[in-house]
């Protein structure tokens, strides 16, 4: 074996180390950065920030709006509850200037949802009671 093979192994190995020893102290720095295992917690949410306002129904559906101002783009969840309290929808978003339209099937039956905003321990509620009446109308012409 000769000097200059055994050298350039040597730097080779060398080389090979210190590349793992970098790539294991960044590492954890690089994650910490990104907050996945920060200890900070998610900031209340008021009740300025949440909007859920019924706007209005076509041939099949009730429509409502659920708006959420969310300046720190925190994780946040919007769950939606039936009348009995059973979860019909839960989906988690991140969006600063959240808005969604949620469409309820129109039925013979009154509804009562329940939208819930929550971020960490903090959420804020809105219940509905929605009731629907029919109105006939009738019109006698003599002929």
């Amino acid at each position: 074996m000769n000097i200059t093979s055994l050298s350039t192994r040597v730097s080779k190995a060398a080389l090979a180390a210190l590349t793992a020893v970098v790539l294991i102290v960044a590492n954890p720095l690089a994650s910490n950065a990104n907050g996945i295992y920060s200890d900070k917690k998610p900031s209340p949410v008021s009740e300025e920030q949440v909007s859920v306002k019924y706007v209005g129904a076509n041939d099949n559906n009730l429509i409502f709006r659920v708006e959420f101002e969310n300046p720190t783009a925190q994780k946040f969840w919007l769950i939606i509850k039936n009348d009995a309290g059973d979860v019909v929808y839960h989906k988690q978003f991140n969006d600063a200037h959240f808005s969604k339209s949620v469409y309820f099937t129109k039925d013979e039956n009154d509804i009562n949802p329940t939208f819930i905003i929550r971020n960490g321990n903090n959420e804020i509620v809105r219940q509905f009671a929605v009731s629907r009446t029919v109105v006939e109308n009738t019109v006698v012409t003599r002929l």
